[in-house]
């Protein structure tokens, strides 16, 4: 029973969640939060203050003793906004190594709401349907449409609180100038969502994150004084549930009183509203009049509030991964596979000239399992590889190998860290005359473990590519034996022959016979 640790580290604070894998599904062991504010400075200065630094570094060091505590097997750290955007954020990284061992990745806007979406859809009850989901953090805000559960469209807007409170609202209340500023550029950035999303019909809206908990609590809060108000004669007393706990709902015109009642406050006395407090009370003003914003913008009723977010999508990322029954994983493969045939449409490669390599590199990467003894996520990243690996063609046909690499590498592929688009771009660079060096540029961005994985990989591919030199008439079937010292693959031709494909073949048995050791016979049968 494995047990997983995912850490966020946001723009306003971090956020630890370890659980255990139990019956194919998670269960939560541990939790833990800390605002640091690692964006403060990042959204004035450009770089991580030394001071935001060392309290998100002792944040993660307390992390650290809990996962150690309960004994997880695999750790997994993302960073959002704040590292977006900080120049100095590879010396961030490098500390963070240096204090923990872990390694921090850097995720997209898009792959964060991705994330986002995957953790509430497998969790949040009615989010299966058509819904909004609405992520507003110190940085940025994601905006989800999903259907059906999946992604039907999604925007990572500048949005965040901490950003918008760094730069606009520079006194205490905000002037009038500072706010009319403050809701022309969020006006500005809707107005970039609303080209993108058109309509944002849903009947649910689901928000997560802090600012979210805090709006609907102060809403409740508020909703629970006029009911006391109204009770003549009588005193009583409505204590407000805390927002934290999933389902507390707040409507737009509650949103959009609280947001303009706020504006005129100083910060002890917002911090005085329940389920606000001190430390969100300095940032809740810009938060607050993105919400009434966005929602009078899309006509959106209300939001029902859930805790879930970033650090459950990536618990549920893990679990996919690892646990082939689990229900996460084939709404991961799918998402995956989604994102790779969106490149393939993009750069204009037809699914049907690409398909048989798929299919071939798939046959060869489970018959010859003991030849190669490649992990199991391999055979995803050389199909993946398959369908991609003339993407570069879109720039230029002449070194299209490593125009392919160079988009792959840094495309959005919705399901694909970094690392592992470097691994998939590294695959499909290699099928031309270059052979994979570990001084290349390309393998330099790989982890050395992982440097022999995509040579092997990169032969499986190439044995693919060469079954299918004529597209017109393709091997119907492939028949692989493997002995000791040799591999013997026999090729039932199909419309035209395999001679083409046999020749092609036999002219890649040097570099099989270098990597594996084995000797590489081609029959045509």
């Amino acid at each position: 029973m494995p047990t997983f640790a995912a850490i966020d580290i946001g723009s306003n604070s971090c956020r630890l969640k370890i659980a255990s894998v139990h019956l194919h599904r998670l269960k939560t062991l541990y939790e833990d939060r800390e605002v640091t504010r690692l964006g403060e400075s990042v959204f004035q200065t450009g770089v991580i203050s030394p001071e935001a630094m060392a309290a998100t570094i002792r944040a993660l060091k307390r992390f650290h003793k809990s996962v150690q505590l309960h004994v997880v097997d695999k750790v997994r750290v993302v960073a959002t906004s704040a590292m977006r955007d900080a120049r100095n954020a590879q010396a961030f990284i490098e500390w963070v190594r240096s204090a923990t061992g872990w390694t921090v990745e850097v995720i997209s806007g898009l792959e964060e709401g991705r994330l986002i979406h995957l953790g509430v859809v497998t969790h949040e009850v009615g989010a299966r349907g058509r819904c909004v989901l609405i992520d507003l953090g110190g940085g940025s805000c994601e905006v989800t449409l999903s259907d059906g559960g999946r992604v039907k469209a999604m925007a990572s807007l500048p949005l965040g609180a901490v950003r918008l409170q760094q730069e606009f609202l520079k006194s205490d209340p905000p002037s009038r100038e500072d706010i009319a500023r403050l809701k022309q550029y969020i006006e500005r950035e809707l107005n970039k969502a609303e080209r993108r999303f058109g309509s944002l019909r849903a009947s649910l809206v689901i928000a997560t994150s802090g600012t979210a908990s805090a709006l609907a609590e102060a809403s409740l809060a508020g909703r629970s004084k006029k009911t006391t108000g109204k009770a003549a004669g009588k005193k009583i007393v409505v204590k407000a549930p805390a927002a934290k706990k999933t389902g507390v709902a707040a409507t737009t015109s509650e949103i959009r009183a609280l947001a303009d009642r706020l504006a005129k406050m100083r910060d002890e006395q917002r911090a005085a509203i329940a389920g606000i407090g001190p430390r969100r009370s300095e940032i809740i003003v810009g938060g607050a009049f993105v919400y009434a914003s966005l929602m009078e913008r899309f006509a959106l009723k209300s939001f029902r509030y859930s805790s879930l977010g970033l650090r459950d999508g990536i618990l549920a990322q893990m679990l996919g991964d690892v646990d082939l029954r689990a229900s996460v994983h084939q709404k991961i493969e799918n998402e995956r596979w989604a994102g790779v045939l969106e490149v393939c449409r993009r750069y204009g490669i037809e699914k049907k000239r690409v398909e048989p390599v798929r299919q071939h590199v798939g046959e060869l990467f489970d018959a010859l399992t003991r030849v190669h003894e490649l992990p199991l996520e391999y055979r995803l990243w050389l199909q993946a590889a398959a369908m991609m690996q003339d993407v570069g063609k879109f720039m230029n046909h002449q070194g299209h190998h490593r125009h392919t690499q160079y988009i792959i590498a840094n495309s959005e592929i919705f399901g694909f860290s970094p690392e592992q688009r470097a691994v998939v771009s590294a695959l499909a660079r290699y099928l031309g005359k270059t052979r994979p060096d570990p001084m290349d540029r390309v393998l330099r961005g790989i982890p050395v473990e992982e440097h022999t994985n995509v040579v092997r990989a990169v032969v499986l591919l190439r044995l693919a590519v060469a079954l299918n030199q004529d597209r017109a008439s393709a091997v119907v079937n492939l028949r692989s034996h493997v002995y000791p010292k040799r591999v013997l693959l026999e090729l039932v031709p199909g419309r035209g022959g395999a001679a083409l494909e046999a020749w092609s073949l036999k002219k890649e048995a040097a570099y099989f016979r270098e990597i594996f050791r084995r000797e590489l016979f081609v029959e045509v049968v």
